[in-house]
């Protein structure tokens, strides 16, 4: 009894790689199969011996051995696939059901590698019938030629030679064999086929090109060259799969810490009450100022969650995209479209390595928390001369002492990454004044005498640090006491420094800004006003140049302020702008101090 057409779906013996049916087919320890050629150009073509489908990585390349059965039962499955697509197969179907298909015998049982009787019956038929049509052609190509051989003045028809050997006389050829004139494209300067690919400019040439233009570059066959590039698509696919899959899941994270983060927000502000209930009199100021630091963080932290969120959807968006473009170039037979659909697609935009980024927020309450617990000192002194049901607010008992503060901590660890930051007098304002160990700068009244090279800032009055940074964490403090302005901060090597400045990340510069005393800004587009109960004496500047993160810090409360996450990808400079002095009463300079760990 014949096998049914539906008895195996052709996608369950796609190799993953070629996109193709298996072709000595092989399993890794992991349990998948591909051809044995697909899986060893792809080890040969990583790193890591891994698998391509899995992901999971072998600590020595496998010893690889056919899969005999499957290899049987691939075999079978594309010559039933060559008999039964055909005409042949339609014809035995209707003899099937007269009852004339030559069927095997009931129980009977098929040796490895060997055909149905009825499919090697059709496959005789088939090969009885090209050998006639063969030898048919060669009889009327022989007629043909004794024709011309014997002119004919009377009629014309007769010296043309019949509609087949017409059609093949039209017929071009590749070096792959004969080639549809209408399917294959001419070389629009020499109309000759385009059989060959260029390495070296990325593009489909003909055999003539190859001998002129392109003759010293690296030339192979263009079909060949695109089945090469065809193996890659399944491969490509399926890390565009897992990449969209990480930054969902990346998208699902950044949303859980965001809930988390409110949450905690929510239950300080929840215990601020609860603390501040019975001292309502006397911390009043403590309590706005905790709920004022409170929402500042929880407002960034929305604002970073956002910025990641964005950023993420766009690249999930791109990344979508990419796989519906390789789908459809998959499906593609036109090598030229191919090629050059690939050369787009498989070229990936530069993307950001989330593995290391989450969301994070300081509430930094440690600095109201301790001047609570004096107060709560003082009260309790207070208490023990009142009755003795009183005493069972105890500073013992306060939450303070129990939840000691995790920016105190976080500073003192970036502490540990100081580095020695030195002005640039090359980049510095002509108004600027640097001082001799190149550790203070303020801005003076007159310009001075200096060359107008092309890294002098001309407008702006600031000035950049020698230090440059391509890579690792690096930190400083700048001392801001006694400034009603400055600008502190990172900025890229190619930003402007003729002219005007548009301040913003996306013009290579992250700032922190003061201005008129008391009004501090995040410089994006457009600013942030922050809020700040607590004037900052001494700024701390951490730069983790890997995960693109510029933070500030109040050094003295040990209080986080505010933190740019980006993606950085030029040298990045401490940027300093002390601001004009404003008829002395900004004059007081921005000052480099050492870093002392605590």
């Amino acid at each position: 009894m014949p096998f049914s057409r539906s008895f195996l779906s052709e996608e369950q013996l796609l190799c993953s790689i070629c996109l193709d049916v298996f072709d000595n087919p092989v399993s890794t320890p992991c349990g998948h199969n591909f051809c044995v050629t697909c899986i060893g150009h792809y080890w040969d073509s990583v790193k890591h011996c891994q698998c391509p489908l899995c992901k999971q990585t072998f600590k020595r390349k496998p010893d690889l051995h056919i899969n005999r059965t499957l290899r049987e039962i691939t075999e079978q499955f594309k010559h039933m696939k060559g008999n039964l697509g055909t005409s042949g197969g339609d014809e035995a179907d209707r003899d099937a059901e007269k009852g004339e298909t030559t069927q095997e015998p009931v129980g009977s049982t098929l040796r490895p590698g060997q055909l149905p009787g009825y499919l090697l019956e059709e496959m005789k038929q088939r090969l009885t019938r090209h050998r006639a049509h063969s030898n048919t052609l060669a009889s009327q190509n022989e007629t043909w030629s004794e024709q011309t051989d014997t002119p004919n003045t009377n009629s014309t028809s007769d010296t043309q030679p019949p509609d087949f050997a017409r059609q093949v006389s039209l017929r071009r050829y590749t070096l792959s064999g004969a080639a549809d004139t209408m399917k294959v494209p001419l070389c629009p300067k020499h109309h000759r086929n385009l059989e060959l690919f260029c390495q070296s400019d990325l593009e489909c040439i003909c055999v003539e090109c190859g001998q002129t233009e392109h003759q010293s570059h690296d030339i192979t066959c263009a079909e060949k060259e695109w089945q090469s590039h065809k193996m890659k698509i399944g491969i490509t696919e399926n890390e565009i799969q897992e990449m969209t899959k990480q930054r969902m899941e990346k998208v699902e994270e950044i949303k859980q810490s965001l809930v988390d983060i409110k949450t905690l927000s929510e239950h300080e502000v929840q215990r601020s009450m609860q603390l501040f209930g019975a001292l309502i009199s006397s911390l009043e100021r403590s309590q706005a100022g905790l709920l004022e630091v409170t929402e500042i963080n929880r407002r960034s932290a929305e604002h970073q969650a956002e910025l990641m969120i964005t950023e993420l959807e766009q690249e999930i968006t791109e990344l979508r995209r990419r796989s519906t473009a390789l789908a459809k170039l998959a499906q593609t037979e036109n090598y030229i479209t191919g090629l050059k659909g690939f050369s787009d697609v498989s070229t990936p935009k530069t993307m950001k390595d989330w593995t290391g980024i989450s969301l994070t927020c300081d509430l930094g309450t440690k600095t109201i928390y301790t001047s609570v617990c004096q107060l709560l000192e003082q009260f309790k002194e207070e208490l023990q001369k009142a009755p003795a049901f009183c005493l069972s607010v105890s500073a013992n008992q306060s939450p303070v002492k129990s939840h000691p503060s995790k920016t105190s901590v976080e500073v003192k660890r970036i502490q540990e990454y100081a580095v020695d930051v030195t002005l640039d007098t090359n980049t510095a304002h002509p108004r600027l004044i640097l001082s001799e160990d190149k550790k203070k700068v303020w801005c003076g009244e007159r310009h001075q005498q200096v060359p107008n090279n092309r890294e002098r800032f001309d407008r702006v009055v600031c000035v950049l640090g020698c230090e440059g940074f391509t890579s690792g964490r690096h930190y400083w403090e700048v001392e801001v006491d006694g400034k009603t302005d400055w600008d502190l901060g990172v900025a890229s090597h190619s930003c402007n420094r003729k002219g005007k400045i548009t301040v913003s990340p996306s013009n290579g510069n992250w700032f922190l800004s003061l201005r008129d005393k008391n009004n501090y800004a995040f410089r994006t587009e457009p600013s942030t006003a922050l809020p700040l109960s607590m004037r900052p004496q001494k700024i701390g500047l951490f730069v983790d140049y890997e995960k693109g993160q510029v933070s500030f810090y109040n050094v003295d409360a040990k209080m986080h302020i505010y933190t740019f996450m980006d993606n950085f990808s030029e040298t990045i400079y401490p940027f300093f702008s002390p601001c004009t002095n404003k008829t002395g009463k900004n004059y007081a300079p921005l000052v480099i101090s050492p870093v002392l760990m605590d």
